[in-house]
């Protein structure tokens, strides 16, 4: 994963995270409250936690569609699909990401007075002699909201010696998954044993950051999907499991975007021109028939948008979010326990 490179990049995201002005406040959507949280007691009284999971995953590829919506010019049944995909992001930047972000959770909890059990001790213990992990990064074809689907890499930091995932972690499209789900369910049966024998509850911590500020399923114009380019983390894919000593369990998913704003990608329409006036003709002749009674003939438009990383300031943009929405958890914990 070349060590010299993200070392540099490491120290370059987490000077650029606290550093650059154009990073804002999360931004919200809706009045909904930002957190969902099930279960309880799994924190009750406790004073140290171990880390048995951190994920940081990176959608790369996104396909989102709407039935058009008509008009005299649209097209009538047809479907508007917007194809993103993010370019530019190396490996290095990915583990740069994932191990600043870690040291950032890490730091807020211990701000927040709860001691972090090293993970090599937590590791060496016999419960976890087969943490049931994968090796990172991983690649998973994902199910994001109604009629939209991904492509997403998960990277783990550096300080844990394995990559695991629980059950709810991840929504996988298609049978690829399957494997990755029973690794799941041995891997909370594990971690949950040394949990109870360690007397320590285990955390695990998914973030899954969206390059372009889409609002799945779709926020639509009349010429089809809006789509902008921010960095946000993901809700509804983006949680934490407590596995309690105590045998108890509590699962945290955030329900709203954590965004911010700044000059992290560029966005550039990778539509061809024969694409575009093929898709033009089409739907305005499918308007003319509709108008003429014959009925639409449904030919839809698609868009592709291509996000360019801009190195540095991706990393920085990335952590930041990943920080955010790390607030709202170890805030979350202290009034649990």
């Amino acid at each position: 994963m070349g060590l010299g490179k993200s070392g540099a990049l490491l120290g370059a995201a987490i000077a650029l995270t606290f550093a650059m002005p154009v990073l804002t406040a999360p931004a919200f959507a809706g009045g909904d409250a930002p957190l969902k949280v099930s279960g309880k007691d799994a924190l009750a009284g406790a004073t140290t936690v171990a880390i048995g999971a951190f994920n940081v995953g990176f959608i790369f590829e996104s396909t989102d569609q709407t039935k058009a919506t008509g008009g005299l010019m649209g097209a009538f049944g047809g479907t508007t699909k917007a194809k993103s995909s993010l370019v530019g992001v190396t490996p290095e930047m990915m583990s740069a990401v994932a191990d600043a972000a870690y040291a950032d959770f890490t730091a807020q909890l211990a701000a927040a007075g709860f001691s972090v059990a090293n993970p090599a001790a937590v590791f060496a213990a016999p419960q976890l002699a087969n943490p049931h992990g994968q090796a990172s990064p991983v690649d998973i074809n994902i199910a994001l909201e109604k009629k939209s689907k991904g492509k997403a890499t998960y990277v783990k930091p550096a300080a844990l010696p394995t990559l695991i995932m629980l059950p709810g972690d991840f929504t996988g499209s298609g049978l690829s998954s399957m494997g990755l789900n029973m690794s799941a369910g041995q891997a909370s049966a594990a971690l949950s044993s040394y949990a109870r024998a360690a007397g320590t509850p285990v955390i695990d911590v998914t973030y899954l950051i969206d390059f372009s500020d889409q609002k799945r399923p779709g926020a639509f114009s009349f010429g089809g999907l809006e789509v902008n380019a921010n960095l946000s983390v993901v809700p509804g894919y983006s949680r934490m499991t407590v596995l309690g000593a105590n045998g108890k369990t509590v699962t945290v998913t955030l329900k709203q975007p954590v965004s911010v704003d700044g000059e992290f990608v560029q966005k550039q329409d990778a539509s061809s021109g024969f694409d575009k006036t093929t898709q033009a003709a089409a739907n305005v002749g499918g308007g003319l028939m509709a108008a003429m009674g014959v009925g639409g003939l449904g030919f839809g438009k698609t868009r592709k948008f291509e996000f360019i990383a801009k190195p540095g300031n991706y990393e920085s943009g990335a952590v930041k979010a990943a920080s955010l929405a790390s607030e709202r958890l170890v805030q979350l914990m202290t009034t649990i326990r």
